[in-house]
């Protein structure tokens, strides 16, 4: 089954790029194109995407407020924000929105495919340093009520587990190898820890690592 995309960028040049990349796989389909964020909002719920690929920076509507409009629709679908400046300050707005992760717009065409099949596959792209580093830096304004360690006191000693190698980076397969387990029994612990600290996904989970002090903001 086909990974439904839809582009979102104001320029012409750069939707048309990222669906020559895409168009040549054969387990992408582009879904639909908008030139800015309210036709991104009506497209994602006309087309239903399985992710979006949004630019922050457009008229009308940007990619924040876009964003932040789909998630607080319900929408299903995963969003990764595209940004030409590593650490660009609306990246950290665009989290907080609820997007799932973010891309420099150089990236190459086999990591733009690589991303979109971690996020399809409901990971966050969380293992790339700049990443890691933006969650470190606003981790503690990030929109997760601030919690003291005892916020894991309902998870059990191999949630925890999950969540510290989840908040490192780590993907599904790659937690699942560590702990010698099953990718399918990765995936319930970690719907049982979004579940019982009451979060909306992986993002919000690995900020309440860092908030927790389950992972030190100073090992990466």
């Amino acid at each position: 089954m086909s990974i439904r995309v839809l582009i979102c960028d104001d320029q012409a040049l750069v939707r048309g790029g990222f669906r020559a990349i895409l168009d040549s796989r054969s387990e992408i389909e582009v879904v639909g194109e908008a030139e800015n964020g309210a036709q991104a909002v009506a497209l994602a719920q006309r087309r239903q995407p399985d992710v979006i690929l949004m630019d922050i920076r457009m008229p009308e509507l940007d990619g924040i407020e876009a964003t932040r409009k789909l998630v607080a629709a319900g929408s299903p679908a995963r969003i990764i924000v595209l940004t030409t400046f590593d650490l660009d300050e609306y990246v950290h707005a665009a989290i907080r929105a609820g997007a799932s992760g973010f891309l420099l717009k150089d990236v190459t065409p086999a990591k733009l495919v690589e991303a979109i099949g971690i996020v399809a596959q409901g990971d966050a792209l969380l293992a790339p340093s700049v990443t890691r580093r933006l969650l470190e830096r606003f981790a503690t304004t990030l929109p997760v009520a601030d919690r003291s360690s005892d916020a894991l006191a309902e998870l059990t000693s191999r949630e925890i587990e999950v969540l510290r190698l989840l908040a490192g980076g780590m993907s599904n397969a790659e937690i699942a190898a560590e702990l010698v387990v099953s990718e399918a029994t990765v995936k319930t612990h970690i719907s049982s820890v979004l579940r019982k600290l009451g979060l909306r996904d992986r993002v919000q989970a690995v900020i309440v690592a860092y908030q927790t002090g389950l992972v030190d903001r100073g090992a990466h």
